[in-house]
This record gives C-alpha cells, sequence and structure tokens, in this order.
C-alpha cells in the first residue's frame, strides 16, 4: 500500500514539510509505505516548497519591508537560471513596521529588490509566489527598484497565484484584510485606475482587462504590464514542478490537507487543484478545523479528518492505513 501525502501549510501552525512528515509517520507506523510531496498554491509556503522541489540554494539579500523598514530575505537560485522569490519576504502583512501599517503606504518596492537582485546573479526566468502581501500598490514599488537597479537584463517573470481576481478589484477584494477601511479602499482602487491608464498608455498593456491581475494588490498587474509577466495558477504550477502526476500514479491513494477546509478551499486552492486531478484514487483530507460554511464540498472526500497537532496527524495517517486495508471492498469517492 503506497498512499501520496501532499498537504499544504496549516497556515500560522506547521510547514507543508511538516504536515507531511506527521502524516506520513502515523502511515509507516501502521505499516504503510508514505511518499511525501508537500505542496503549496503561491500562498504561505510556496517558496520552501519550490526550494525544495527545485533544488535552489537560498541566498539572503538585503532589501525593505512595505514600511520601509531594513530587513533581509531568501530568494532561491538554481544551477541553471532559476530564481524563486516570495513576495511575503519583503512585502508581506505580517512584517514588522516601525512607521505604523498605513496600507496606503506600503509598498513592493522590498520584492523589486529581490527580483532585480535575482537578475543581477545571472537568473533567466524569476518565479514569484504572491501570497500574502500588504501592498495595493499595482507593483509600482517593485517597478521602481527594478528599473533603478538596471531592469531584469529580459529575465522571465512568472506570477504564481491563487486568485483570478483582476485589477481594478484588488483594493476592494483585499484592501479591508490589509487595514483599508472603505474611504482607504476608494483611494486605493483610485489609484490602481489611474497607474492602470499609465500603462495602457506606455506599455499598451491594461491590466484591468485579464484575469489574476489583482493578485497581492495588482502587483500582478503591474508585473504583466511592464515585463509580459506570465500569470498562472500557483497550485497547478507546483504541481507539475514537484511531478505530482507521476507520483500519483504511483499510489493508491492521495491525502491533501490544510489548515481550515470550508467553501473557498474549492476556488483556485492547491486542495481544489489536486482534486481535479484525482478522481479515480480515494482521496482522504487531514485538516486543521473545518469551515461552517464547507457544506457539499465535504463530499469530494472519502473522509476528512481533524488534527490540530502532530500527535492528531500521525493518528490520522495512521487510521487512513486502517481504512485502505479495506480498500478491495472499498471504491473511490464518487465525485
Amino acid at each position: 500500500m503506497k498512499i501520496l501525502v501532499a498537504p499544504d501549510s496549516f497556515k500560522g501552525t506547521f510547514t507543508a514539510v511538516e504536515v507531511s512528515g506527521h502524516i506520513a509517520a502515523g502511515i509507516r507506523s501502521a505499516g504503510g509505505n508514505a511518499v511525501e510531496l508537500p505542496v503549496a498554491d503561491g500562498g504561505e509556503g510556496t517558496f520552501d516548497v519550490m526550494v525544495r522541489g527545485l533544488g535552489a540554494p537560498p541566498v539572503t539579500v538585503s532589501t525593505i519591508g512595505p514600511w520601509g523598514d531594513a530587513l533581509t530575505a531568501a530568494i532561491g537560485l538554481t544551477a541553471d537560471g532559476t530564481a524563486v522569490v516570495e513576495l511575503a519576504a519583503a512585502s508581506g502583512l505580517n512584517l514588522p513596521s516601525s512607521r505604523g501599517r498605513d496600507p496606503i503606504a506600503a509598498s513592493t518596492y522590498g520584492t523589486g529588490v529581490l527580483m532585480a537582485e535575482a537578475a543581477r546573479s545571472g537568473a533567466r526566468r524569476i518565479l514569484v509566489a504572491a501570497g500574502g502581501s500588504a501592498t495595493t500598490d499595482g507593483g509600482a514599488g517593485a517597478i521602481a527598484a527594478i528599473e533603478e537597479r538596471g531592469g531584469l537584463n529580459g529575465a522571465e517573470v512568472v506570477i504564481l497565484s491563487d486568485v483570478t481576481t483582476r485589477f481594478a478589484d484588488a483594493a476592494r477584494v483585499f484592501g479591508p484584510q490589509k487595514g483599508a477601511d472603505s474611504a482607504t479602499v476608494a483611494a486605493l482602487s483610485r489609484r490602481l485606475a489611474e497607474l492602470a491608464d499609465v500603462f495602457a498608455r506606455d506599455q499598451g498593456r491594461d491590466p484591468r482587462t485579464l484575469d489574476r491581475t489583482g493578485a497581492a494588490g495588482g502587483f500582478s498587474g503591474g508585473m504583466w504590464a511592464r515585463y509580459g509577466a506570465a500569470l498562472v495558477s500557483g497550485a497547478d504550477y507546483v504541481l507539475d514542478l514537484l511531478d505530482f502526476d507521476v507520483h500519483l500514479a504511483a499510489c493508491s491513494a492521495v491525502v491533501v490537507g490544510e489548515g481550515q477546509l470550508d467553501s473557498q478551499t474549492g476556488q483556485g486552492k492547491i486542495v481544489a487543484a489536486i482534486l481535479s486531478r484525482s478522481a479515480a484514487k480515494r482521496i482522504y483530507a487531514v485538516v486543521g478545523s473545518l469551515g461552517s460554511d464547507l457544506g457539499d464540498f465535504a463530499g469530494n472526500f472519502d473522509d476528512v479528518i481533524v488534527a490540530s497537532d502532530a500527535d492528531a496527524m500521525v493518528a490520522a495517517g495512521a487510521k487512513i492505513v486502517q481504512t485502505e486495508a479495506l480498500s478491495p471492498h472499498l471504491a473511490p469517492q464518487p465525485r
């Protein structure tokens, strides 16, 4: 019996690597064979998953946070010229600030420093995980930092996100979770509209016309308009990077996981991407909690196990082996 263990992080508590390790330990303790494949979708934990998957040693770079505080952040660099950048490492909502946490002042400048340094170090492709931003500057700060440092030297830019929101809607959709009240949301929306007009005039690209341009407060749209960045599903990109389908084919079942399973899970998140590829397999979910709005989405799984600590994750892995032992008598859940 071989079981693929492919969880996302439990936001703020366990990394995807930790979750997969605990579940896999439980599977092995009960006599099963576990294949650990921690995953991410462009949000929290994507950097660690991709650096591990690509074999990209981290390099520390001096930069600044969204409100101008000096900090260091890591970029991953492979020998063949691929760089991995996590926007939240330099422009994240949870970074400290000595100057207040003004959502209008929050800038992606620090992320631009990381991208420029990746290009200076020889990167020909720069992958940016766009989750967790504090910013709604349409990428203007990052563009300023990149241009001040000589540009990207022709490097391809790929933005990984788990949302399809458009540029014009970024402030309305994401602004409140970054501390913006209704008046601030309106001001941010006006600023994005003015920036989109500039992009359309100067670059011939209007980010308001394309899905995914609103990720990270419009950062993805700015990268698309200025540098022709590819805007992709972080979930599918990471699964392809990790050869998920190859691993899945060799397993009888797959275990997914995230901090909270709720109605948002089916909207571009990594669990939904795995479900779409795994219909012929038994699928188990190990999660930190269940949302009250989960509804019929629970029917996508052969079992859903709540496990909010390491011991419970180990126990969940063992329980899955016990269920799989009955597999000759079980068919995958209809989906």
